[in-house]
């Protein structure tokens, strides 16, 4: 660990800053949009935006990267971040905030793949374990700091997009000054959507639905906690609870991972979340009752992410489950372009239980039709070896959950051979 630290404290400060950014502007959007007089329905296409953008990027910044080499696409994509958090304030438009929404998640999700890269390359075979899990908890922790700074400043002024700006300039700085030089970029091309689906149906189903999941949370939260009443402090609380609870409840269910047949923790895992999503929708409203059911969802959710993928790689063979994981996550994106705007049509239509019952409707989704592939295809008849579960998380890049994939996968390799 302390290895670890002294080789990439630089990459994982400059992680933290930039995910204290993005989770600063995902929730301020939401506030300062209610403030100005957006509807729901316009709050949601901008929320939209960004993993409009993020899904554009997993495809060309690979390419950006190979012609034009790690720095100049680290710089060019933070200053540009950058330049639009400051531009939010100014220009209170729908139009202008999506255009926005989606420069910054198509910038964002470069920046992501552009670090991990480098911190792939910065740590040893025996290290890079270690540095995966530091880098998902700096990533929860830095949205989580987020919503404090949030709850601290005023929503209707422009301290807190300053802020944000700010930050992700500086986040470069002890990246760019103290990190190796950067190492030559290869990424696997993603496996393909019908060979993906042949091999796992569940797995590409699940991911698919979890996307509208992940972006109904990371994008619709705040606007959720404003149309149910909730304080700006109260928000950040809410927002805080789910990702807290996404960062615990991996050690557990990774735990289980690797000691149950996956479809059966499929269902159980989805099946919590769902119950936890209808708690919100029939309970009566309320601050606490919002906290519990995000952090059920949230704890439940987040998991789930790395054990559909975990999943997937037990009918792949082991040289194409990098690519898998690429095309996996392909799939989870396009879900989340979707998921902000159903989020939005049921508000509108349900009030704040619109909110809960979307997620409620998906995470049921997900158990029921694991039943149904476990009633379809029987492990009993299959000669099926379950691979490692990687902790991975929906903030990441389709670069960091192949590197994943191959670490953990490695490390079941020398285990074997250890008499």
């Amino acid at each position: 660990m302390i290895q670890v630290l002294g080789t990439s404290w630089a990459l994982f400060l400059g992680m933290f800053m930039l995910m204290v950014g993005n989770g600063l502007q995902g929730t301020l959007l939401g506030l300062r949009g209610d403030l100005e007089g957006f509807s729901t329905t316009e709050l949601s296409i901008v929320m939209s935006g960004y993993f409009l953008g993020f899904l554009f990027a997993s495809k060309m910044v690979p390419q950006m990267l190979r012609r034009v080499g790690h720095v100049r696409v680290f710089a060019a994509l933070g200053s540009t971040i950058s330049a639009v958090l400051i531009l939010y304030p100014t220009i209170t438009e729908p139009w202008a905030w999506t255009l926005g929404r989606i420069i910054v998640g198509f910038c964002f999700c470069g920046v992501y793949i552009t670090a991990e890269s480098w911190l792939n390359d910065a740590n040893s075979n025996e290290t890079r374990g270690q540095a995966l899990s530091i880098y998902m908890v700096v990533q929860m922790a830095g949205i989580v700091f987020a919503q404090w700074i949030v709850s601290q400043g005023d929503v209707s002024g422009y301290v807190l997009f300053i802020i944000p700006s700010v930050l992700v300039s500086l986040a470069f700085a002890p990246i760019l000054l103290s990190i190796k030089p950067a190492p030559a970029f290869d990424q696997t091309k993603p496996m393909t959507i019908r060979r993906l689906i042949q091999a796992s149906p569940l797995a590409c189903v699940g991911m698919f639905l979890l996307g509208g999941v992940f972006s109904a949370q990371f994008g619709m939260s705040a606007v959720y906690g404003s149309r149910a009443g909730f304080s700006v402090a109260e928000i950040s609380l809410f927002v805080s609870a789910v990702y807290v609870a996404a960062l615990i409840a991996q050690v557990p269910i990774g735990w289980a991972s690797d000691r149950l047949d996956r479809r059966v923790l499929i269902f159980a895992v989805s099946a919590i979340g769902g119950i936890g999503a209808f708690a919100g929708v029939f309970l009566p409203s309320g601050l606490w009752v919002a906290m519990t059911a995000g952090a059920i969802v949230g704890g439940t959710s987040n998991p789930l992410y790395a054990l559909l993928i975990a999943y997937a790689n037990d009918y792949l063979e082991r040289e194409d489950m990098a690519a898998a994981s690429g095309g996996l996550l392909f799939i989870n994106g396009l879900g989340a372009i979707a998921g902000p705007l159903i989020v939005g049509f049921m508000l509108d239509r349900f009030g704040p239980s619109g909110f809960w019952l979307f997620l409620a409707i998906l995470m049921s989704v997900i158990a029921i039709y694991s039943v149904y592939r476990m009633a379809r295809r029987s492990r009993a008849n299959l000669d099926v070896e379950q691979t490692p579960y990687a902790q991975v998380s929906p903030t990441t890049s389709a670069y960091i959950a192949e590197v994943a994939q191959e670490v953990y996968i490695d490390a079941e390799i020398e285990d074997a051979k250890t008499p």
